[in-house]
């Protein structure tokens, strides 16, 4: 365990959204934190509970150099970067921006500060890709088969190259890269929740693959241990354990039609009018086909800890927190 002093103060990207909102309410709970600043390009709209309390909301974008500028004027020595925007909601290049630009400004914000002591990044398992060739199961070290050419898995593989270029310049710096599996519970709207709540969920025909899931709950306690403890290094999180996605679908209760893969994209088009689903982004569509398991060793033991949900009890207490479960109906269809 490292002897530099513990984090306090603290600026967390992306507060407006449901993990920077639950992450920022965690850390401000701390008593060796001093401050907390949450940063995002629109006002936070809390849930009933989910009151940011003593964090300071700053409105600013972090593509601009108004982040420097909060950074050191509040002599910021901790960010946990949690801005890496997934949605299929949002134009395709807006959301590049947010991912790429919005980085290299942090981190080159995060380079300049003589107070920046630790930085803690959001990623995604998405970096390794989706492919008939993968292996079991990814650990930290290994590569991609087939590398993401496109939407949020390539911009994460790009956010983790910029964060190792800061970390050449800036060996001082304890840096944690967290490789997140699909987040799932009571408060979490994604392109998965919503694929999952369609009145008839297509699925791709003849395959059936291997899934994990987060439960935001321990997604939330292990970034908020990375952030007042120094765990440096890149970790795979997940709960434990695998769903298959037709037994995913039976336990939510939705009725599915295997569908040949070209239809798919059309599919998740017309998924627009049901679900809010602008359609299936094309990572989406290969870890709907291919699926991906993910290595969690290195993070147990790291932390000399488990996640408390697994992947199965993190979607059953989404199922529940929906009003989601079994039907005849979803049995019926799902035979077909």
């Amino acid at each position: 365990m490292s002897s530099k002093p513990a984090a306090r103060v603290v600026l967390v990207t992306g507060v407006s959204r449901f993990l920077g909102a639950r992450v920022a309410n965690t850390l401000q709970a701390d008593p060796g934190i001093e401050r907390v600043i949450g940063v995002d390009t629109v006002p936070p709209d809390p849930a009933p509970g989910m009151s940011l309390g003593r964090t300071e909301f700053v409105r600013v974008d972090i593509r601009t150099p108004g982040i420097a500028n909060i950074i050191s004027s509040a002599a910021v020595d901790t960010v946990v970067h949690l801005n890496l925007v997934t949605s299929s909601s949002v134009p395709r290049a807006k959301v590049k921006e947010l991912n790429i630009i919005g980085t290299m400004q942090l981190l080159a914000a995060c380079q300049r500060s003589p107070d920046m002591r630790k930085l803690v990044v959001r990623s995604s398992a998405a970096v390794y890709g989706s492919s008939p060739r993968d292996p079991a199961v990814f650990t930290e070290r290994d590569e991609p088969v087939e590398a993401p050419t496109s939407g949020y898995a390539k911009d994460a593989v790009e956010v983790e190259g910029y964060v190792r270029g800061l970390m050449r310049r800036r060996s001082d710096l304890t840096v944690s890269v967290l490789r997140f599996a699909n987040f799932l519970g009571p408060g979490v709207d994604s392109p998965l929740t919503r694929y999952l709540r369609l009145p008839v969920v297509p699925t791709v025909l003849g395959f059936d693959p291997r899934l994990q899931f987060v439960h935001e709950d321990d997604g939330v306690e292990v970034l908020r241990r990375m952030t007042v403890e120094d765990h440096p290094g890149c970790f795979n999180v997940a709960g434990d354990g695998v769903l298959l996605l037709s037994q995913a679908l039976r336990r939510a209760g939705r009725p599915y039609v295997p569908v040949p893969a070209p239809s798919m994209a059309v599919l998740g088009d017309a998924g627009r009018r049901f679900a809010g689903l602008s359609g299936f982004s094309p990572e989406l569509l290969r870890w709907l086909t291919y699926g991906r398991v993910i290595d969690t060793t290195a993070l147990e033991k790291e932390l000399g800890w488990r996640p408390k949900y697994s992947s199965e009890a993190a979607f059953a207490d989404f199922l529940g927190a929906q009003g989601l479960g079994r039907n005849p109906l979803a049995s019926l269809l799902g035979r077909l």
